[in-house]
């Protein structure tokens, strides 16, 4: 098994930040952002990496970029390293298919959730009041239900080792401004529609998705990644069944392996089994073939 990339560490590039998965290096006009092969799962990172993780997810986002161009621009300006500044060439190898070299956006303050099915926190919030982050729902819906329209569930972003917390479209509006937090509902509905389109006809349906958004030079961009298994439930079409939950080409696979361990969910993160990294990375490694035609 290919040791995964865990943390990076260029001498002579300035790291600005390092999330959940990326680590995020300061150019001065522009970002590097490198996708490292790191998991998390209930906002804890697991010790081990998912070998291969941090190139299935920048290659995925890349192709839903392209894809929804004529939807919202997207900050990639690009991903091949060739094109990247002098200053990142000596550390190309790390690089190639895990690093986007993005514009420098001013993010939203609110993560956009859209749910096309119920799953997950929205299945267990329908069954306690009816209604997901307060939008009513139709009576009567099983678990992995297909949602008679897509619904617009924004959160807010917290902190590392923090939990989002839901909140109403009111609330975003009140955050980010009504006519941005418009615009982002409308885009993202937009954007979700046509993925979901797209996916369905590679044998992938997409369950819900998170994206974010940033303000470039007034305009509103679309920034992060896009629709990867880290951001997204895909469940594999073939064998959809509504009713309970779905097999799944994403790290759910990962959750319910947790929830079966007497873990709180906290860090420090339990150690996993060599057989579910493995499994984890086929999902993902999955995901990617299917919706690009493309593998390693």
């Amino acid at each position: 098994m290919t040791t995964p990339v865990l943390n990076t560490d260029f001498p002579g590039l300035k790291l600005a930040a390092r999330g959940k998965v990326r680590d995020i290096y300061d150019l001065g006009e522009t970002l590097l952002i490198v996708t490292t092969d790191r998991i998390s799962a209930f906002d804890v990172i697991m010790n081990e990496g998912i070998p291969h993780k941090g190139y299935v997810l920048t290659q995925i986002s890349a192709y839903w970029f392209r894809q929804m161009e004529d939807i919202i621009k997207n900050h990639i300006i690009s991903t091949d390293v060739a094109d990247f500044p002098k200053e990142c060439q000596p550390y190309a190898d790390v690089l190639a298919g895990r690093s986007m070299w993005v514009k420098k956006a001013q993010p939203l303050a609110a993560e956009c959730i859209v749910r096309g099915y119920i799953s997950g926190s929205g299945w267990k919030d329908y069954q306690k009041t009816g209604a997901i982050c307060g939008i009513k729902l139709p009576e009567g819906l099983k678990e992995s239900d297909r949602l008679p329209h897509p619904i617009f569930t924004p959160s807010t972003k917290a902190e590392l080792g923090t939990h989002d917390e839901n909140i109403s479209f009111e609330e975003m509006c009140r955050i980010c401004g009504t006519e941005i937090s418009t615009k982002v509902r409308d885009v993202t509905l937009a954007i979700y529609e046509k993925a979901r389109d797209l996916a369905d006809e590679k044998g992938i349906i997409i369950a819900d998705t998170k994206f974010e958004y940033g303000i470039y030079e007034g305009e509103l961009i679309i920034i992060d990644e896009c629709m990867t298994p880290d951001s997204s439930r895909f469940w594999p079409k073939e064998s959809y069944k509504p009713g309970g939950p779905q097999p799944s080409f994403d790290k759910q696979f990962l959750r319910d392996y947790l929830e079966t361990l007497d873990w709180g969910k906290t860090a420090p993160a339990p150690p996993l089994p060599e057989e579910i990294v493995r499994k984890t990375g086929e999902k993902y490694m999955e995901a990617l073939v299917k919706l690009t035609g493309k593998g390693i």
